[in-house]
Order: C-alpha cells, then sequence, then structure tokens
C-alpha cells in the first residue's frame, strides 16, 4: 500500500556470517509523531528470502526509521535502527547486512 504520495520501502536482510537470507526477522517502520517521538506505521516478519515490504511510507513524507529484531541473528546486536530520509514520490529499498558483532546497511535499488 503507498500513501497518497506514493512512497513505499522495503528491506532485505541477510545473515553474512551464515551466508543465507535472515528469515523471520520482525521489523517496524517509524515516523516522527506530532510530540516527535517515534511512532510505528506498519510491521511486518522477514520470508524465507529474508525480504519484508513493501510498507507504506506513511504521510507527511519525511524521516523514517527501519527497526529490526536481531536477536536471532547478531549476538552483539539485539536490535538495529536505521534512520533514513525517503525519496517521498518513490520507492526506497534499504538492505541489512548482519553478522554476530557488526552490520551494514545501504540505499537500495
Amino acid at each position: 500500500m503507498a500513501s497518497d504520495h506514493g512512497f513505499t520501502i522495503s528491506t532485505h536482510v541477510l545473515d553474512t556470517a551464515r551466508g543465507a537470507p535472515a528469515a523471520g526477522v520482525a521489523v517496524s517502520l517509524d515516523a516522527p509523531g506530532a510530540d516527535g517521538a517515534w511512532a510505528t506505521l506498519e510491521e511486518a516478519v522477514t520470508d524465507a528470502d529474508g525480504r519484508a515490504g513493501p510498507l507504506a511510507g506513511g504521510d507527511p513524507p519525511g524521516p523514517r526509521r527501519l527497526v529490526f529484531d536481531t536477536r536471532a541473528h547478531a549476538a552483539f546486536f539485539p536490535e538495529v535502527a536505521i534512520a533514513f530520509l525517503p525519496a517521498p514520490d518513490e520507492h526506497t529499498h534499504v538492505p541489512l547486512l548482519l553478522s554476530p558483532y557488526g552490520y551494514t546497511t545501504y540505499r537500495g535499488s
């Protein structure tokens, strides 16, 4: 589902220690509320291929945050939060590469 602004967000989580997708990772998409605190717009769980989405970007456009429950895949990081500025009228893909003691992310396509 896309918002009136037409932007969606997706993610792909890979467990680099296993060299495989990270299935079953709970993900929430958050946006700042009127009080400035993050509020959840939508929740998902990664599928067998480690993918979740598309998630509706919400309205109005602005900062967003993906929060991943990584306890089963990253020994040192029980949670990873990635804040970013999506383009308001297009799809944004945010991959997460996990290892037991680190993670990497980037703007995907």
